[in-house]
């Protein structure tokens, strides 16, 4: 059954999502882990990651504040990536369904 290019444009746009968010996700876990193993704050590549959780992990910025704030940043960034990779997939899923179905007669 041949797509229409409009249904090839909302999975193009659903896959554009899913990645976007996973990438986003990604950096902010490897953040979590930056933090949790204690790495240099001065480090080029643990500033890029520490821009990315404050610009996209705003929403967990100390939600949880365990006595060790160590662990509670760890934890929040965690949670910060699950959520993104978790809405990035529902959000991608919701774009395939909108997406126009061919009515092609057999």
């Amino acid at each position: 059954m041949a797509r229409t290019g409009a249904t090839r444009l909302f999975t193009l746009l659903a896959t554009v999502v899913r990645v976007v968010a996973a990438v986003i996700g990604g950096l902010i876990l490897v953040h979590a882990a930056f933090v949790f193993f204690e790495a240099n704050p001065e480090n080029a590549l643990v500033e890029l990651t520490a821009s990315i959780r404050d610009s996209f992990g705003w929403f967990t910025k100390d939600l949880f504040q365990p006595d060790d704030p160590k662990i509670g940043e760890t934890i929040n960034d965690a949670l910060a990536a699950l959520i993104w990779v978790v809405a990035g997939n529902l959000i991608s899923k919701l774009i395939v369904r909108l997406a126009p179905t061919s009515s092609a007669n057999a």
